[in-house]
């Protein structure tokens, strides 16, 4: 073992919010150790977000091509599934971190490979990945970003054979003939219709609703999305059991007399919880399970202990989580240099305060759900006094962006203060009209004001005009 030795700042995990967090610390001159025992830039983006939007895009821009008379004559009607799998393996740079690495290293962020522990309060253990030992104290933080972990099912015979997690669905280097989905949250269906697209014939099976976090009505356009695709949805769906049959195929044994689903691959995405398992938290009295953490980040009952991320177990997005570690990397900073005690303001930048109130995220299936903020029931068990305003999205723009344009908004009103508390919009290329949203609840824009700003026409982003008119203005 190398001798041991004092840094400012340990963070495990070097995906989006490890690296976020580092380059915060760095950046407040501080000294940050970041340790990695897979691919630098973790989950997201090898694995995760960008090569699972990358299987999705070439089915959404040619269904767009489709969608448009005139540009519908010339479009071809299948996908080049080679082609895609290739520039699905050009945004994962062939699953290789050197571009990674070497950012990690310009931006003045200490790396080592290998896999992590605590031993003790500051104290972290590494096992390199070259056969080395490493002993680091922390002078200041130790901030966890180990990400998350999928969750399996408790299905009999799934132990027994082998089978899709998003991870090998999101690498595949083939199309299966035949592919069964279990699991009807966002990563299942949103890689059903990619698959769906790329020549399998899908199934998708799924325990309770499609999407069952989202309003019925953007549910409904994304089922009819699906099914337009081929996928056939098993909904309210249970399985007993599973297998592999003397052929090698799948066989998904389903409740209730429903018969048996056949394929050549099984996709089980139910769910992740965070990877808190093997860090070594029972050494300073933690359970690895789910940790409680602050505004800052900061586990609870300690002042070097910090979360980021998935791991932190609020929200599991990348885009949250590197927001996430943004705000612990500078309050990890404010507090080495004395300048932060307590409870830092809401929406500081040491705070994560968007974290209760405006969490966007975007489903990105064809045709998107895009959402942020508190559902109705959200805000009602928040105990806030609430009314809702919705509408298809029926303006110029959608009309010229295809032919047929099929699209839901909606907004959630805080009837006292007159602002918006969330917004979820349903339709293709919905995403784009997200970020508006999002400024709008975090600035806590009066409707009144929000009435003065005009949407180009002609746009998609009118429907903004047709729900503010629908709130009385």
């Amino acid at each position: 073992m190398s001798e041991p030795r004092t840094v400012d700042v340990v963070i495990i995990g070097a995906g989006a919010a490890g690296e976020n967090a580092a380059e915060r610390v760095v950046q407040g001159g501080l000294t940050a150790v970041l340790i990695e025992a897979e691919l630098v830039g973790g989950e997201c983006s090898y694995w995760a977000c960008m090569p699972s939007k990358a299987l999705l895009r070439p089915g959404t821009a040619l269904l767009a091509a489709q969608s448009v008379a005139g540009s519908r004559e010339a479009a071809t009607q299948t996908l080049d599934a080679a082609a895609v799998l290739k520039r699905r393996d050009e945004f994962t740079s062939h699953w290789q971190d050197d571009g990674q690495v070497d950012w990690v290293k310009g931006a003045g962020i200490e790396l080592i490979r290998g896999h992590a522990w605590l031993t003790g309060v500051r104290t972290v253990e590494v096992a390199g990945n070259d056969g080395g030992r490493h002993l680091l104290h922390a002078r200041h933080a130790v901030a966890l970003a180990t990400g998350s972990v999928p969750t399996a099912p408790p299905l009999p015979g799934l132990d027994d054979i082998d089978y899709w997690g998003t991870r090998q669905a999101t690498s595949a280097q083939n199309i299966p003939g035949r592919l069964t989905v279990f699991g009807g949250g966002v990563s299942g269906t949103e890689l059903a219709q990619a698959f769906a697209r790329l020549g399998s014939s899908v199934t998708l099976v799924a325990r309770g609703n499609l999407l069952a976090m989202y309003p019925a009505e953007a549910r409904e356009l994304v089922k009819a999305g699906l099914r337009a695709d081929g996928v056939d949805l098993r909904l309210h769906t249970s399985a007993d059991s599973v297998r592999r049959n003397a052929d090698g195929e799948v066989e998904l044994i389903l409740s209730d007399g429903g018969g048996t689903v056949t394929s050549d691959e099984l996709l089980v995405s139910t769910g992740r919880h965070p990877a808190l398992e093997g860090l070594g938290l029972e050494s300073i009295g933690l359970e690895p399970k789910k940790l409680d953490t602050d505004t800052t980040g900061r586990v609870s009952d300690n002042d070097w202990l910090y979360a980021v991320g998935d791991a932190a177990g609020k929200v599991l997005l990348t885009h949250q989580g590197k927001y996430e570690a943004r705000a612990t990397g500078a309050a990890i900073v404010a507090r080495a240099a004395g300048k932060l005690s307590g409870d830092p303001a809401p929406w500081s930048s040491y705070a994560q305060t968007a974290d209760d109130h405006a969490v966007p995220n975007v489903v990105f299936t064809d045709p998107e759900i895009a959402s942020v903020g508190l559902s109705m029931e959200q805000a009602r068990d928040a105990g806030k006094n609430v009314s809702d305003v919705s509408l298809p999205i029926a303006v110029a723009g959608s009309s010229l962006y295809a032919d047929d344009y099929q699209g839901w908004a909606q907004l959630v009103i805080d009837d006292d203060s007159r602002t918006i508390l969330g917004a979820t919009f349903a339709g293709p290329d919905v995403a784009e009209l997200l970020h508006s949203a999002t400024i709008a609840v975090v600035g806590q824009v009066p409707l009144e004001r929000l009435w003065h700003a005009v949407p180009s026409y002609p746009t998609v982003s009118e429907v903004w005009l047709r729900l503010l008119e629908k709130c009385g203005l």
